[in-house]
């Protein structure tokens, strides 16, 4: 660590302990024996820090419900937390398009499991960047405005882009949410007091938070689970 730079916990809250209360006592006592068991193959992987928090998670469970979701998009998969936690919560006849650069870890560590859950035939897997999968989908006209949420945790450079075009695919009282917008809390940290290789990262989620905050478009909310998700709901 730099002279003078703060530590940046991995959580936001400042306990460790509470953070693990909340775990033990609310999150991993609902989570499907799936999620658990892909939670647990995922930890040893050396970017494990990279999938979806279980607390997260559990919100994000709980917003599919509330809006009835049965069309989703995911950018950004890793070993396949989070879709599989939409695919175990959308209806059967659901459908998720995943895109992600890179299919291997999810092949290697998170379709077995979610092929032993039996919804591996909900997901459309794309392996791509997102940005030319979110333009061929638009070039149908019958898909603009028909998804009901998105979920984004992919590259931060790329938000904005992904934003214009998602609003375009997502019914008028849909979700999407972006994932790692506190950026382990150094978004509201002086400068100066940010680890030199964190810096881009929070200076893109400083951006991309005051854009979205910005846009007439969207209803917002900020959560401050797991590293950070803005939920944002599309209103015209």
């Amino acid at each position: 660590m730099e002279p003078g730079a703060r530590k940046i916990s991995k959580g936001l809250l400042q306990s460790d302990e509470l953070y693990q209360y909340i775990l033990e006592t609310s999150v991993y006592p609902r989570e499907p024996a799936p999620l658990k068991d892909l939670r647990d193959a995922t930890a040893s992987h050396p970017r494990a820090g990279l999938a979806t928090a279980p607390d997260a998670a559990q919100l994000l469970a709980m917003l599919l419900n509330l809006i009835g979701a049965k069309r989703t998009i995911e950018i950004g998969v890793f070993t396949g937390y989070s879709l599989l936690l939409t695919a175990l919560t959308i209806p059967e006849d659901g459908k998720i398009v995943a895109i992600d650069i890179n299919r291997e870890t999810y092949d290697q560590i998170g379709l077995p499991i979610i092929k032993k859950a039996g919804v591996e035939h909900k997901i459309d897997f794309i392996e791509s960047e997102a940005v030319p999968v979110l333009d061929k989908l638009l070039e149908h006209p019958e898909n603009e405005g028909s998804f009901d949420f998105a979920y984004v945790d992919a590259d931060k450079v790329n938000n904005w882009n992904y934003h214009e075009r998602l609003l375009k695919l997502l019914k008028v009282g849909g979700l999407v949410v972006y994932d790692n917008t506190l950026c382990r809390g150094s978004v509201a940290l002086p400068d100066e007091l940010v680890p030199e290789p964190r810096k881009q990262r929070r200076e893109l989620a400083i951006e991309h938070n005051k854009t979205l905050a910005a846009d007439p478009r969207i209803q917002i909310s900020h959560a401050s689970v797991g590293d950070g998700i803005m939920i944002c709901r599309r209103i015209i």
